[in-house]
């Protein structure tokens, strides 16, 4: 083996990987820090079921071990080998399918993924790559026939109809964008509640056919984001986040000189390195959901931030994508205190290029005198250490101002 001897003694304790599992050991003498080992399943026609369960969990696996490990690039062989008699496109059609779903919800660290294929598997893998990986929107929107009807769920794995359901939010009443949704589902389920399970999103695959091809309204558009973003908010509901209450990175003060509820964030609170960021999202939508239904305002103290602690554009975009409409329509300004030239072109280029509607709400602010001209002191609740870098930077602050317009 290329990787030596130590390899073949780490995998005897591994005892084993089942169908569908992956394991993972180091890289040993190969250029990779990890080998991430699976097996793929024997394809039978009367099993096409369960083999297709199975190439999906491979390479489903594969990517979560990957990401666990924080791995930045993934090469992946062909797992269905000629031996097991896997129809090679039929099987390429999962593994591409797959690895573009997991990269679309989890794939925030992977940076890189190449499929190593031999001159046999070549061809195929060219051919249906830009089904699923599109270079261009024309390429993608030429793309879009060629797509088989069977593209699996939101997470790529293979659906059998008649194991699924039809779930209905209010039992007796009919309603017609649901049965369109739901069409060709087996059983019909009432269940009472607000559960995010009673809000699966619909064929993601179809809705962005649709889209393109402009036949998918912008009330659909917005009934499915609303149930994007309930599915967020129930499992932030259910999710211990204990870990991320306890940075103090995130708080409800007093309100601004208009009465609106002021909310405070402490960039330097936040390592983005060390935690789960879909876990801060989660989060932010617990404490804020309940606060954006009125209009409130953000104090951020950039103050004595490092470069640990910047969230970047993706996340921050992400954020804004998830986010109920509320959170848009009712945020009136945000306080960017002790701003950077860095931090400060940053913040241009986001909001001109990433986000809309956002530019004019953002005040940046060098001294706290400036922001208790729309905030008063007594209303905010300081770390200590952002009133010692003002007091250093621009002299003591006084405990009143008198109220004056917003910034």
């Amino acid at each position: 083996m290329l990787a030596g001897p130590d390899l073949k003694e780490e995998l005897q304790k591994l005892k084993g990987c089942r169908t569908g599992e992956a394991k993972l050991t180091k890289g040993f003498n190969l250029a990779a820090r990890f080998i991430i080992h699976t097996v793929g399943p024997k394809y039978k026609t009367r099993y096409r079921t369960a083999a297709e369960s199975s190439l999906y969990s491979c390479y489903r696996n594969v990517l979560q071990l990957a990401t666990e490990q924080a791995v930045s690039s993934v090469g992946f062989c062909v797992i269905n080998s000629a031996k097991r008699g896997y129809p090679l496109e039929d099987a390429t059609h999962i593994a591409l399918r797959t690895v573009r779903r997991f990269l679309e919800i989890h794939g925030e660290t992977i940076e890189k993924v190449v499929f190593a294929v031999s001159e046999l598997e070549e061809a195929t893998y060219r051919k249906l790559l830009p089904l699923y990986f599109p270079r261009s929107l024309k390429e993608e929107s030429q793309s879009l026939p060629y797509l088989p009807a069977d593209i699996g769920n939101a997470e790529g794995e293979p659906v059998v109809p008649e194991r699924q359901i039809r779930i209905s939010e209010k039992p007796g009443a009919l309603d017609d964008n649901l049965e369109e949704e739901d069409e060709g589902l087996g059983a019909d389920l009432s269940f009472i509640g607000s559960h995010a399970f009673a809000r699966m999103e619909g064929d993601v695959d179809k809705q962005r056919r649709l889209i393109l091809q402009g036949q998918l309204s912008e009330a659909a558009l917005q009934k499915q984001h609303q149930r994007n973003y309930n599915r967020w908010l129930c499992q932030a509901r259910a999710e211990d986040l204990s870990d991320i209450a306890s940075l103090k990175a995130l708080y409800q003060t007093g309100v601004d000189n208009c009465g609106r509820t002021v909310m405070v964030v402490v960039g330097r609170n936040i390592p983005v390195t060390l935690i789960d960021m879909d876990k801060a999202l989660l989060y932010f939508i617990h404490v804020m959901d309940h606060i954006a239904v009125k209009e409130y305002v953000l104090v951020y103290f950039h103050t004595l931030t490092s470069e640990y602690n910047h969230l970047d554009s993706d996340f921050l975009k992400k954020l804004y994508d998830v986010v109920d409409i509320k959170y848009k329509r009712n945020l009136k300004a945000v306080y960017f205190v002790h701003p950077t030239f860095r931090s400060k072109v940053s913040t241009w280029f986001f909001t001109t290029f990433s986000v809309s509607g956002l530019k004019d709400k953002i005040h940046h602010v060098d001294s706290l005198h400036q922001l208790f001209a729309a905030i008063s002191p007594e209303q905010i609740d300081f770390p200590p250490f952002v009133l010692e870098y003002d007091a250093r930077e621009n002299g003591p602050y006084y405990a009143s101002y008198p109220p004056s317009p917003d910034l």
